[in-house]
């Protein structure tokens, strides 16, 4: 009876994992997640301000490096329903429902940034290598959940993905003013993908085929302004431009052991920063708006069943992300911190289907961090991270062979997918100030 009851999920599909803010990382390294990922108007360490605004490094009198290590944890659950279809084809009015937990386990995230100038100069540049995506999911194969049913009895059996996006960034900032500063920064970007199974290749008869690791190179730019009042009043603002990548070029493999190749392009979107800072006494508060444009962003920007019954793109909308975080200096050597994000649920319900298991759309994170001043070159940096879904995204289950009597996207009568989740990190920086001694001209 299963078998009739699932026998239409034999052409469902579904696509790869992405991570709170879209598929975009809140923050960077332990002090810019401790804010929440607001630096665009208030940069207070280095790795922050590389990758919120460029013009902002010109703020760091000193030449430092900086090293974060942190390790992520993710809980996504997958639900789906299906309608019970007797021998006729026809629904019987019953119901099969089920769940699937994740246990893919931790993730590492690195990250590296360097700054330096000479004293005197109005120039400061800077380096970074940060892993700004890069997460995966694992949902093992399973005879209670519709979605996770083994092949031969019209699920996908397991399903797994594994996504990472590697951007080097080369930064040049310079001091029009005591007060206005200008930036840029060329980024060079390495991603990886590997699916399982591939929406983006057309199914056989035995279902939809799972891929190699595949890599695709791409580029971009970042340009920033930033302003420093005499009175403890901040701004910035900056625009990353759409990381351009060429194609994934993957090597599928049916479930009968066929072998086929496809390409799939996908870009990294345009992100738009605008951000207020303001320090008084022991305190620095920051305040970051960004707008993400999915919407115009190749492999997102379209969506639905291809004639041959891939899939076109993951159809999501533009999203915006609201950072906010509080610093406390009062203890002598031991700043703490505050932070908190908001972000937007990019998927909308009607495509809730062909993104499975996109399920780390992270809507509320909260953030606890602190430093420790070693001396004068050393810091030690922590922070902790949670983060909820806020409930669960949601939608019909699609079937392309359904499309033209349940348009647009042939949502199957009475049946459900969905999926939450909650993440949480521990990350831990350190960085050293080479010429703790000097201060660089202003």
């Amino acid at each position: 009876m299963k078998t009739q009851i699932i026998t239409p999920l034999l052409l469902l599909v579904t696509t790869l994992f992405f991570a709170q803010s879209g598929h975009i990382m809140q923050g960077v390294g332990a002090v810019n997640m401790s804010m929440g990922g607001a630096a665009t108007g208030q940069p207070l360490d280095i790795s922050g301000a590389l990758q919120w605004n460029p013009a902002a490094i010109s703020q760091f009198d000193h030449n430092t490096l900086k090293l974060d290590v942190g390790l992520f944890f993710s809980s996504p659950k997958l639900y789906s329903t299906v309608p019970e279809f007797g021998q006729d084809g026809q629904p019987t009015g019953n119901f099969f429902s089920g769940s699937t937990a994740d246990d893919r386990g931790s993730s590492v995230m690195p990250n590296l940034a360097y700054i330096w100038s000479k004293e005197g100069s109005k120039h400061t540049f800077g380096f970074s290598a940060f892993g700004i995506s890069g997460f995966g999911v694992t949902f093992p194969e399973s005879m209670t959940n519709p979605v996770n049913m083994p092949h031969s009895m019209g699920g996908f059996g397991r399903i797994e993905s594994d996504y990472m996006l590697l951007q080097i960034g080369l930064s040049w900032a310079y001091e029009l003013s005591e007060k206005f500063s200008i930036g840029v920064q060329p980024n060079f970007d390495f991603a990886t993908l590997e699916l399982m199974p591939n929406p983006t290749m057309y199914p056989n008869s035995s279902g939809y085929p799972s891929t190699d690791k595949a890599s695709a190179l791409g580029f971009g730019a970042q340009f920033g302004v930033f302003y420093k009042s005499e009175f403890g009043f901040k701004a910035g603002v900056s625009y990353k431009t759409k990381q351009s990548f060429a194609d994934f070029e993957f090597d599928n493999t049916y479930p009968n052991g066929e072998t086929a190749k496809n390409n799939f392009q996908m870009d990294y979107p345009a992100i738009f920063s605008i951000g207020l800072g303001y320090s008084l006494s022991n305190f620095d508060f920051a305040l970051d708006y960004r707008f993400v444009d999915y919407e115009n962003t190749e492999g997102f920007a379209n969506t639905g069943w291809t004639e041959n019954a891939s899939v076109a793109g993951f159809g999501w909308n533009n999203i915006s992300i609201v950072s906010a975080g509080i610093q406390f200096r009062g203890i002598n050597k031991l700043p703490l911190r505050l932070g908190y994000t908001y972000n937007s649920n990019p998927i909308p319900s009607e495509v809730t289907f062909y993104n499975i298991p996109a399920t780390a759309v992270i809507k509320n994170a909260y953030q606890f961090g602190l430093s420790y001043l070693l001396n004068k070159n050393w810091q030690l940096d922590g922070v902790f991270h949670y983060g909820d879904s806020s409930g669960k995204t949601s939608g019909s289950l699609l079937n392309p062979m359904f499309a033209d009597a349940y348009p647009p996207y042939g949502a199957i009568p009475y049946s459900e997918v969905s999926y939450d989740m909650t993440t949480s990190m521990i990350m831990l920086g350190i960085s050293y100030k080479f010429n703790s001694g000097q201060e660089k001209s202003k």
